[in-house]
Order: structure tokens, then C-alpha cells, then sequence
């Protein structure tokens, strides 16, 4: 399996770490020429490739969204077509700044985005753990005190794919239900920032839906 990472960040280079200690191929994109990140790219995450974002895309069978949210725009929407797409984007002002229309969006950002692909297959993972967390807490498979992530998509298989993705990196993976859930994993929100077992974190949703 190959992944492409479009953010070659904190977050996008913690998720290609992870992904090639799982036995990923990965491929990762920068906002420009791919030449400007690749020396440290080689040496943060050694074994993945910089390219372009199209590049990445068309290489990748799970293509990953770790860019700032503002930035979703500018994906190159063609060649997304029909690719299973992982949204790990959150609306963050000091970083978006402050435009209404992604900080408020009328339904989840996750949606926002499905609706901006709609020829791609959208699934809300991988947002609500810190990069830090995220590379601290990943541990192997039937491994007591694993850390869940939460899953939000309207496609089971899709969803069944990302959670088997979430599993080789290291976390229990918790199918929460349809794309519009993606809502409790953003800042201000129920699941934001949550770094707990499985358990914990579908007692926090129960408890959430209720109130």
C-alpha cells in the first residue's frame, strides 16, 4: 500500500513516520517545488519520498490531507478523483486566520471538504490527536493501554480501510458513524484533542450526544 501525504509539516511528516514504521510506501508534498523540502525530508522522515502533490495523489492508494484547512482550496481536485481521501485538517485561526467561511462552515469542515472532492471518497481520522501524542502513543497491535482514534465517513468500506490504515499505525480505530460526526473531533468540541483508550472515547461521544 502506498501512501500520499499532501503537508509536509508537524503533522504530515509524524504520519509518514508512522506509516513507513508500518511497511508504508510514502510519498510526500510540500506546498511548492518538492526539491526545497526534500533534504529535510530525508532526514525527519528517512525513506519517504518528496514530490509534487499530483504526484503524490497519483502514486497514493490512500492520499492524506494534512494541511492547514485554509489551504483545501488549492488541492488539485482532478486528479483526486476517486481516491480514498483521509481528512486530518482542522480549522486553526492563528494558522487559517480568521475567514467565516471555514471557521464557521454550516456543517462539518469534513464536509466542506467532501463537498470540494466530489468525485473522491472522504473520511474524517487522524485530527483529533496531537502530532506529539500521535508519534508517543502509537504502540503495536494487542498492546494494552493503545490510544484510540476516531473515524467519521458515510462509506463503511472506506471506513473499514482507514481503520485498518489507524490499526498498522499504532491506535485502536472507532468508527463514530457518518461524515457529519466529523464535527466532535474539531477544535471546541467534544473529541478535540482527546488522547484516551477506545472505551473512554466512545463513553465521551455517548455522553456528548446526550447533552
Amino acid at each position: 500500500m502506498t501512501i500520499g501525504i499532501l503537508g509536509a509539516g508537524k503533522l504530515g511528516t509524524v504520519l509518514a513516520q508512522l506509516a513507513l514504521r508500518a511497511g508504508y510506501t510514502v510519498y510526500i508534498a510540500g506546498s511548492g517545488d518538492p526539491a526545497k523540502i526534500a533534504m529535510s525530508i530525508k532526514y525527519i522522515t528517512p525513506g519517504a519520498t518528496a514530490v509534487t502533490a499530483r504526484e503524490a495523489i497519483k502514486r497514493a492508494d490512500i492520499v492524506i490531507l494534512a494541511l492547514p484547512l485554509s489551504k483545501y482550496r488549492n488541492i488539485p481536485t482532478d486528479v483526486l478523483s476517486g481516491k480514498l481521501v483521509i481528512d486530518s485538517m482542522n480549522y486553526w485561526w492563528e494558522v487559517d486566520g480568521m475567514d467565516p467561511a471555514i471557521a464557521q462552515p454550516p456543517s462539518s469542515s469534513s464536509e466542506m471538504v467532501q463537498n470540494f472532492l466530489p468525485d473522491s471518497r472522504v473520511v474524517k481520522a487522524l485530527s483529533h490527536m496531537g502530532y506529539h501524542h500521535l508519534i508517543d502513543e502509537a504502540k503495536p497491535k494487542n498492546t494494552s493501554g493503545r490510544k484510540a482514534i476516531a473515524i467519521t465517513g458515510d462509506n463503511m468500506e472506506d471506513n473499514q480501510k482507514v481503520a485498518k490504515f489507524v490499526d498498522d499505525l499504532g491506535f485502536d480505530p472507532t468508527i463514530v458513524g457518518p461524515l457529519a460526526l466529523g464535527k466532535l473531533l474539531e477544535p471546541g468540541y467534544a473529541l478535540f484533542g482527546a488522547n484516551v483508550d477506545k472505551e473512554t472515547l466512545l463513553a465521551t461521544i455517548k455522553k456528548d450526544r446526550k447533552s
